[in-house]
């Protein structure tokens, strides 16, 4: 699926000349499959571990070594009546450059203004906001010239990400490996995002299933996989808002760029929205919170030693009734978004949560369909407002979705 900060936007990815290169390859076919039209260009030492044909082949567009080659002018960025100067149209078409692999060479050149190959010209020449991610062995990362050299980038403005620790080229384990595609790639939507609709806005989701114990192994749980409320976070993300997401367990990957907050419980999960919730301007509660919890959790296993158990169950804190609280006080959110996962009645139990929460917004969806609520990554959702309008959408992507929830937001706001 396109991703909707990407798409269309020029990258400019510089690959230069260490064992990494080959992830490169990866990164420039995972940028190109969201959309972006990227632009490689290689240094000669880079081309000693990966061939321009294979950016060629990925992003089905021309990779870039030579300095001083002039060509026809299908470069990005070229006029009619322009000379074909390949550092300068590169330069002049991108939206952001990223360096990947970053080495301890190249950095240095960046870090003194050296412009002897064609990326190190097109940089100096690029006003696009540069991400660069290092790879290099670990005692090159730690001597003191590169620190410096990268201290001289990051107060120019230069984001960094990695490098990471692990298993390095000269057969040792330490810091200096190069971050993975799938990181680059959300480092620079952090990056385009910085100017994105929802810049200077702070808000906080919940996601996932909350988990109330039994005993220290067993817990009453539900269904959730967090997907929703992880697709919202990314969203506002991508659209440059400071994000917390307050998260019960669930099996996705940590999202980049955003302040997780992990939790387990419902109390738990209440006192971190509340923690969270100060200078927020929305919260959207995604996650699908316990309504009841063992009153007496076992502080050892129970075994199985009866036929049958029963076990007495207790109120767990209302989080979004103690939010109204707090508005009603003039301490609380601007924007409140709820969900309600129903799996009959929808609009009716819906209109009601709507109310009894004092919400602006809920969201609708019945959870007993197969490609709609848990699990899945299509969601089929209704979208209920305080004024009493009630919104429909069609099945799509809850990335789709979540984008669609902000956007709505941004019209209460």
């Amino acid at each position: 699926m396109e991703d909707r900060l990407l798409k269309d936007k020029r990258i400019l990815l510089g690959v230069t000349g260490g064992v990494a290169a080959y992830k490169a390859v990866v990164l420039a076919s995972r940028l190109t499959q969201a959309g972006a039209i990227v632009d490689v260009v290689l240094t000669e030492a880079a081309t000693r571990f990966v061939t321009p044909l294979s950016f060629e082949s990925v992003t089905r567009r021309r990779a870039y070594v030579d300095m001083f080659e002039l060509g026809d002018n299908d470069r990005p960025g070229a006029r009619p009546g322009d000379v074909s100067i390949p550092h300068l149209a590169l330069a002049r078409g991108a939206d952001l450059v990223i360096i990947a692999p970053a080495t301890a060479n190249t950095l240095a050149k960046l870090a003194h203004g050296v412009a002897d190959n064609l990326l190190t010209a097109a940089v100096l020449a690029a006003p696009a906001p540069l991400l660069i991610a290092p790879a290099m062995e670990s005692h090159m990362w730690e001597h003191p010239a590169t620190q410096a050299n990268l201290a001289m980038l990051q107060a120019r403005g230069v984001t960094q990400i990695g490098p990471a620790t692990g298993h390095l080229a000269s057969g040792a384990t330490g810091v200096g490996r190069m971050s993975e595609p799938e990181e680059i790639i959300a480092a620079a939507r952090l990056v385009l995002a910085r100017h994105g609709d929802m810049a200077g806005r702070s808000v906080v989701v919940s996601a996932g299933g909350t988990r109330e114990a039994i005993d220290p192994v067993r817990f009453i749980g539900n269904r959730s996989s967090g997907k929703m409320g992880y697709a919202l976070a990314h969203a506002a993300r991508d659209r440059g808002a400071q994000v917390v997401l307050v998260a019960a367990p669930t099996a996705l990957p940590e999202p980049y760029g955003v302040r997780l907050v992990r939790v387990e419980s419902a109390s738990q999960m209440r006192d971190a929205v509340l923690a969270a919730l100060e200078g927020a301007d929305a919260l959207v509660m995604a996650a699908a919170v316990a309504d009841y919890r063992p009153l007496q959790p076992s502080e050892q296993k129970i075994k199985k030693a009866h036929e049958h158990l029963t076990l007495e169950l207790t109120r767990t804190p209302d989080i979004l009734e103690e939010v109204a609280a707090l508005r009603a006080a003039g301490r609380g959110p601007r924007v409140v978004v709820g969900f309600a996962a129903e799996t009959s009645d929808l609009l009716a139990n819906a209109q009601v949560k709507l109310q009894q929460k004092r919400l602006d917004l809920i969201v609708a969806n019945d959870v007993s369909v197969p490609d709609s609520g848990f699990a899945v990554d299509t969601n089929r959702v209704t979208l209920l407002y305080a004024d009493g309008t009630i919104e429909p959408l069609p099945l799509m992507y809850k990335e789709e979705v979540a984008h669609i929830i902000w956007d709505r937001v941004q019209r209460l706001w």
